[in-house]
């Protein structure tokens, strides 16, 4: 879905559809229009794409783990431009810090308690085959090439 058309969808159907709440992707729509202004500040072709529907294409596919291909057709762009894109993306708003997760020290320092659950995934043992017992058994002439056979 292309950015003009999400301005129409209320805070909550946005949210359901990308992940991130509309205040959320502004800031990330900021953070990558100065990414953009100082790439193409150098030069360049232009984008096929808006920042805006880069955006949109990204979140799609971190909500939904579409293939390249799929996104590329729905906003009219080949897999590969796709691929470049939604790396841009998330590289620019890592880059950035403004969306990072805290760190083990902020979480340590918390007031929060977290469950802990602790799930037994031990290996049990498979039955395979022994090696040492494997018996071959003999085919009597059964491809035999030489003369007088058959």
């Amino acid at each position: 879905m292309r950015y003009e058309e999400t301005k129409s969808l209320t805070e909550e159907q946005f949210q359901r559809l990308t992940g991130v709440k509309r205040r959320v992707a502004d800031k990330m729509l900021s953070v990558l229009y100065t990414a953009h202004s100082l790439k193409k500040a150098r030069g360049g072709r232009p984008n096929k794409l808006s920042v805006e529907d880069t955006l949109m294409m990204s979140l799609e596919y971190l909500r939904e783990y579409r293939t390249y291909f799929h996104i590329g057709s729905s906003y009219g762009i080949s897999e590969s431009y796709a691929y470049k894109q939604i790396r841009w993306v998330e590289d620019t708003l890592i880059k950035s810090g403004e969306f990072s997760l805290p760190g083990k020290k902020e979480l340590r320092k918390s007031d929060v308690e977290y469950e802990i659950i602790l799930v037994d995934a031990t290996e049990t043992p498979v039955e395979r085959p022994k090696r040492g017992r494997v018996v071959f058994r003999k085919e009597k002439a059964a491809y035999d090439k030489s003369p007088g056979s058959c």
